[in-house]
């Protein structure tokens, strides 16, 4: 059984002290996929590094946070652009497999909002201009998210809708704009209220994540979180959908490779 965590933080502080024994678990769990989203630039060589020591695991992501998106968030763009372009010359050997994670976070602070608004739309068409999928954060931001995305939507825009908490109007506009919904921790909360209709979503809409080190999933809530728990998401859809473990992990796997192109 292949698992795929299109979403997890491995080169976070969080894992200093234990990485190399936190990605054995996973993979002994048989999650052999790990999908890296970035940061900003602070985190750019701790990103190529899990890359290098994990070669047939660690498939990384470009772009700008949007809860980074500060007074200089044009340089961090332009840095977001030239790594980009470093990775798809002829003579380079690596890729990025999408840009992100990238978006709008109204949650702890609204004063970067037009900023947010700009750099998430400048980063959807270095994606266009790459052919890559987006990841898109979105935390008390769904109209916002959705404006962009409209003013932006064309064929050539595709990606996942990483650690999707809204309504089931929002998982079906999501899905418009041809994104997947990436679920994870979240649908194993008792207040989580994802799990209420996620049986209404088609599985070919669906791929996996953790978030890690953030929002474990039950009985881990509270503490860091890693890829190895992404089984207990896998559970829990097997539980929501009626369907056994295996076939979700096929599916959702497909999925990832779907968007991923990997």
């Amino acid at each position: 059984m292949i698992i795929t965590d299109t979403h997890t933080h491995i080169y976070s502080e969080s894992f200093a002290e234990d990485q190399d024994q936190m990605m054995e678990r996973a993979i002994k769990k048989g999650v052999t996929r790990f999908f890296v989203p970035a940061i900003d630039s602070s985190y750019t060589d701790d990103m190529y590094d899990v890359e290098s020591r994990y070669p047939e695991h660690v498939f990384l992501m470009m772009g700008l946070h949007p809860t980074h998106v500060k007074e200089n968030f044009k340089q961090e763009l332009s840095h977001v652009e030239e790594e980009l372009a470093k990775r798809f010359t002829k003579d380079s050997h690596k890729k990025f497999y999408a840009v992100g994670e990238i978006g709008i976070d109204l949650y702890w602070d609204k004063t970067f909002l037009k900023q947010q608004q700009e750099a998430f739309r400048y980063q959807i068409r270095l994606a266009k201009k790459y052919k890559l999928p987006i990841v898109i954060h979105c935390r008390d931001a769904f109209e916002e998210i959705f404006e962009v995305l409209e003013s932006e939507k064309e064929d050539s825009l595709f990606g996942i809708f990483h650690c999707f908490t809204g309504t089931i109007e929002d998982a079906h506009r999501a899905i418009g704009y041809n994104m997947k919904l990436g679920i994870g921790g979240v649908v194993t909360f008792k207040n989580g209220k994802i799990d209420r209709f996620l049986d209404q979503i088609p599985l070919d809409d669906i791929v996996l994540e953790t978030d890690s080190p953030y929002l474990a999933p039950t009985p881990y809530r509270g503490k860091r979180n890693e890829s190895s728990y992404v089984i207990n998401v896998l559970d829990k859809l097997s539980e929501v959908y009626q369907k056994p473990a295996e076939e979700i992990a096929a599916i959702t796997t497909k999925n990832s490779k779907d968007i991923f192109g990997v």
